[in-house]
């Protein structure tokens, strides 16, 4: 499947994708507060970056978009042009290697599926919480 944006156009949708802070994250953040829990975001001393740490629990939490960290990858990859299964593999590789440091390093990692937080956001929060 050809691109059908030109490389400046391409540029510009690319760069005005959040890569924190975006608006589920904000949603989650908002309701663990608001749960009086409290921890830090985006820590970048940590591999991968974070989106939520409870440092003193050594929990991580990672809340990633479908198709960007590609979830059931295999199902759909063939549908996009060679550029964009790279960078998805990538990103997808990249995500084990991050997940397998933190491990190694004694952290719990959860991971949150942009899908799961639409069909089901209190489950997401309370597998957080859960896991404190």
């Amino acid at each position: 499947m050809p691109d059908n944006l030109t490389p400046e156009q391409r540029s510009l949708c690319m760069s005005q994708n959040k890569g924190k802070d975006t608006s589920i994250e904000k949603l989650v953040r908002s309701e663990l507060q608001r749960r009086g829990y409290r921890f830090n975001k985006n820590v970048k001393d940590l591999p991968g970056k974070p989106d939520i740490v409870f440092p003193k629990k050594k929990v991580v939490v990672f809340i990633d978009g479908d198709f960007w960290h590609g979830y059931h990858f295999i199902k759909w990859e063939n549908k996009l042009s060679p550029l964009w299964k790279k960078k998805i593999s990538e990103t997808r590789n990249r995500d084990q290697r991050n997940f397998r440091k933190l491990r190694l390093s004694g952290w719990k990692v959860i991971r949150i599926w942009q899908h799961q937080m639409k069909n089901d956001f209190s489950d997401c929060v309370e597998k957080i919480i859960s896991s404190l």
